[in-house]
């Protein structure tokens, strides 16, 4: 068996088409252009790698996009006030703060002084109860990608066993969720979960999110079943690549070039032997998540034009 790739490239693409179209009926109809400002605190290499492809994604997508970087020394304080000001702001429609945030600040403070209406995260205590309740609200980004990705790929949910790997508030929970309102019977398994990988191996639909590079193998994939890798991991040490993709020529030139490598959650090579479907990474659920937060973005706009 080998496992038909869940592109998450190409369904974000057509994602983010919609975003484009959305972006420019609402200037059209309104005069408004859909606004993302993302704040960026200290100067975290990969968090600002990820901040420059938001930004990125938001100008192709027509809108206005703005960073707002503040130094590492930046107190709890003077990022709520960036908050708060950037609530006040008309032209801002979704705001992100980009995390981790410098140790000793409160992240769930900072969270929780978004407006939930411009939380396009979707992280703020107002939208995360509405997604419990079965409430219409902001989606996270992840969880919301994932099942997007499903969906374009015609992949049955309802009455299907899903177990989600992780608990986080961010991907975990949400996912289990969400997972639920599309009629999955749905498990949160974790790192005290007793016989991890037998549970694991029960599900159609696997989503690991547990934060430790390749450590879904054989024994945690039911055969055929539908396993999307949420996980993303930057390899540099030769001995570990091999051991997780062998002698692929391509990831091993990679990694002389570049230094790295970047690998999920999910043994990649048994992944692919095992499971009937399987996302990729890079290319799986990174591109989903961008797109899900422009659709978020686009979606406050719209609603904010609504009530002006």
């Amino acid at each position: 068996m080998t496992a038909r790739r869940l592109d998450g490239t190409e369904a974000a693409r057509a994602i983010r088409d919609d975003v484009a179209r959305g972006v420019a009926s609402l200037r059209r109809e309104t005069g408004v252009t859909a606004g993302l400002t993302v704040v960026l605190v200290g100067d975290h290499p990969a968090s600002a790698a990820y901040v420059r492809g938001k930004e990125k994604a938001a100008l192709a997508a027509g809108m206005s996009s703005e960073t707002l970087r503040l130094p590492a020394t930046a107190g709890e304080t003077e990022i709520v006030e960036t908050v708060t000001s950037l609530n006040a702001n008309p032209g801002v429609h979704g705001i992100l703060v980009q995390l981790p945030l410098p140790p000793g600040v409160d992240a769930d403070r900072v969270l929780e002084a978004i407006d939930p209406a411009k939380d396009v995260d979707g992280f703020h205590p107002v939208n995360a109860g509405r997604l419990l309740l079965g409430l219409p609200g902001v989606l996270p980004c992840t969880p919301a990608g994932v099942i997007a990705l499903l969906k374009r790929n015609a992949i049955a949910l309802a009455g299907k066993r899903a177990v989600v790997l992780g608990r986080s508030n961010i991907v975990g929970k949400p996912m289990a969720l969400l997972l639920l309102r599309e009629h999955c019977t749905v498990t949160i398994a974790h790192s005290r979960t007793q016989r991890l990988a037998a549970v694991a191996a029960e599900a159609d639909i696997l989503v690991a999110a547990i934060g430790q590079p390749g450590f879904v193998g054989t024994e945690f994939i039911k055969p055929g079943a539908t396993v999307v890798d949420v996980g993303i991991h930057t390899l540099t040490d030769e001995g570990r690549v091999r051991e997780l993709f062998g002698e692929d020529d391509a990831k091993l030139r990679a990694l002389r070039e570049k230094g790295s490598v970047l690998c999920g959650d999910v043994h990649p090579r048994e992944g692919a032997a095992r499971a009937g479907f399987l996302s990729p990474v890079p290319g799986g659920v990174g591109p989903m998540t961008i797109a899900m937060l422009l659709s978020n973005t686009v979606e406050a706009a719209r609603r904010c034009s609504a009530s002006a």
